[in-house]
Order: structure tokens, then sequence, then C-alpha cells
């Protein structure tokens, strides 16, 4: 199924709106000591701004590892995204993962906290990114 332009326009406003949203979300669940709920919010925040990446460079993923593999294959190899960007990214899924599927675990206060500003800084570039996109 291919967009239109302005599709694709709709959709990357709404994305990333919808990622620093997100980010809002995962500082007010720090705020709240929802370690596990701001490690979520956090890796859905860049989420939804990589997938707005993806969508203005009419690059397809179906899944959330699909996002990383685009990434890495568009963005990190071609040096337009840094390798520590991917590997926080990937940090990001595996986390929501383990706080989602993994019994008797919990993220702390520091996990919490010490990925508020690195995923903030990741959302930014990503944001970045999707403005240096040609249409």
């Amino acid at each position: 199924m291919s967009m239109s332009p302005e599709d694709i326009q709709a959709i990357v406003f709404y994305r990333k709106q919808k990622a620093y949203a997100t980010l809002q979300e995962a500082e007010d669940m720090i705020q709240t000591a929802h370690w596990n709920l701001a490690i979520q919010r956090l890796y859905y925040a860049a989420f939804y701004m990589a997938s707005a990446l993806l969508v203005k460079n009419k690059i397809s993923a179906q899944t959330h590892n699909g996002v990383v593999a685009q990434l890495g294959m568009h963005f990190i190899t071609t040096g337009k995204l840094d390798k520590t960007g991917g590997r926080l990214y990937s940090r990001l899924l595996q986390n929501r993962i383990t706080g989602d599927y993994n019994d008797f675990f919990d993220f702390t206060e520091e996990d919490a906290k010490e990925l508020l500003e690195p995923t903030k800084k990741l959302v930014e570039k990503l944001d970045v990114l999707i403005e240096q996109s040609v249409e």
C-alpha cells in the first residue's frame, strides 16, 4: 500500500507529537516512582520517533525488531545515526520486553533515571533526521 505525500506528512506529524507526549509521560512516571512504566514509556517515545523517521523515508517495518533492523540498515550503517544511538534504541526495546514479560522483575529508580536524558537526546536526533529527510 503506497501513501500519498499528505498521508506521510500526517503520520509523521502524529508520531512526532506522540513521541514527545510519551517522553513527558516517562518523566511523569519517574516523578511518581513508577519505574516499569517509565521504562516502557521511554521505549515507546523512541519507537514513535523512529517509526516516523522510517515512514518519512518510505521504509517499511512490520515489527518492533523490524524497526531496529531498518534503523541499523538505513541510518546507522550509513553514519546518519551513531552506533551509540542504535545501541540505546536496542536496549530500550530489550528493557520494554523484559519489563512486560519477565515475572518477578522490576526496574529501579536508577534504571529509569539513567535512561531519561539519553533517550531525550535520541528522540531529538531522530527528529533532526526526519527534518533532514527529503520529501
